[in-house]
């Protein structure tokens, strides 16, 4: 584990480099997650390095004191700024409320990046007013639910299944329902064209969280953008499809490559 301070706080992340020539790769988990759930996107260190962080209160980063919204989004921003500015990273991908780091930070910080992954996300992140109770006053049902079918996994192994609920407690209540709130307040329909480097939108098929026509909004509105559906999979397809997911990551940056974006170091 590696840190970078910033803003008064310490943000952790991984860095897996098995000697590819590409330029490194930042993925930003999403709500009540960390850097760990990324741990099978590491076979794409091959070709470009790996970096994994964990946001503001999450894993073994510092966390904030922050109201939930604009504000919170803000600091992790700030969180994923630092971590490519310290790894010299080329690409982001962002799941979920990752997803809406990474638009807000293209959006308002345009930073010096090749390429974006959104991955189970969306321009709108309205949650459930019956999940938002659940994760003040009772943190169990709502984790329950959050595993019901098609929302986090479509058809799970029930060890990976069990590490989502483990991450999601360990994480803790006040984080996690800050997360979801944040993305609750999140919307940037009417701001996606500001996006200005080439973008994947990735779903799963069966995601009853962000479902399909989240991706295809994404891929209209973004000038420069791809759709890529994983079958089998649901919100976590990155989890419960590795090997499709990291081939769909693979074939964009061959077309990102193609177009004259440079996802390969000098």
């Amino acid at each position: 584990m590696e840190t970078v301070t910033h803003h008064g706080r310490e943000t952790a992340y991984d860095v897996a480099d098995r000697g590819g020539d590409g330029s490194p790769i930042c993925f930003v988990h999403g709500s009540g997650g960390s850097r760990d759930v990324w741990s099978a996107q590491h076979r794409l260190a091959d070709r470009n390095p790996v970096v994994t962080l964990d946001l503001s209160g999450h894993g073994e980063s510092d966390d904030i004191d922050a109201q939930a919204g604009y504000t919170t989004l803000s600091a992790y921003a700030d969180d994923v700024l630092a971590v490519v500015e310290a790894t010299e990273s080329r690409v982001l991908v962002g799941n979920s409320l990752g997803g809406a780091v990474v638009m807000q930070l293209l959006i308002e910080r345009d930073p010096d990046i090749d390429a974006a992954v959104l991955v189970g996300t969306g321009a709108r992140l309205g949650v459930l007013e019956d999940l938002l109770d659940w994760l003040e006053d009772d943190f169990e049902r709502a984790i329950e639910f959050l595993h019901g079918p098609d929302r986090l996994f479509h058809d799970p192994d029930p060890a990976l299944q069990e590490e989502s609920i483990e991450q999601l407690r360990e994480t803790g209540q006040a984080v996690t329902h800050r997360d979801f709130l944040t993305c609750h307040e999140f919307d940037v329909r009417g701001e996606l064209s500001a996006i200005d480097c080439p973008a994947l939108a990735v779903y799963g098929e069966h995601d009853k969280l962000t479902p399909p026509r989240y991706h295809d909004y994404l891929a209209e509105e973004i000038d420069d953008a791809w759709i890529a559906a994983l079958e089998d999979a649901a919100h976590l397809a990155m989890i419960e499809q590795p090997e499709a997911f990291n081939a769909a990551i693979d074939e964009f940056l061959d077309i990102v490559s193609e177009q004259g974006g440079d996802t390969t170091e000098e």
